[in-house]
């Protein structure tokens, strides 16, 4: 078995009120399913700091505000991973895939339909709430 990850991710909205997700590339593990952008934390950095980091990394974006959304445990048959979403509420740029994944913007209530992994889909319910806060979060 694999040590625990802690996984830092981000809820990132657009105007229209849809949310980003992103398919895990061929050759990636659960790849084709669907989540939130982000990835691991390393080990020293902070929380914030990791999912800035990966945000640049992932979709080059500068993250200039986040704030965490929730945060829980998932079992994998080979692996623990904490995820950890947190809702970015301002941020520099145009997200873009600069690792070959595909993105799509999302509305909260379609996310159930998208393929979205299942170690993702407790987070539905915290993106609900904060769903019509979120509309005009980037700057």
């Amino acid at each position: 078995m694999r040590p625990p990850a802690h996984v830092l991710a981000g809820a990132i909205f657009n105007d229209e009120g849809q949310v980003l997700v992103a398919q895990r590339p061929p050759g990636k593990h659960m790849a084709g399913g669907w989540e939130f952008p982000g990835g691991k934390r390393e080990p020293g950095e902070e929380r914030l700091q990791a999912l800035t980091r990966e945000l640049h990394e992932e979709l080059g974006i500068e993250v200039l505000g986040a704030e965490p959304l929730i945060c829980y445990d998932h079992q994998y048959p080979d692996r623990l991973i904490t995820l950890d979403l947190w809702l970015v509420t301002k941020y520099n740029g145009v997200p873009q895939s600069l690792e070959g994944q595909t993105l799509a913007w999302v509305k909260v209530g379609d996310l159930e339909r998208t393929g979205l992994l299942d170690a993702d889909k407790p987070m539905i319910p915290a993106l609900e709430r904060v769903e019509g806060w979120a509309l005009g979060c980037k700057l």
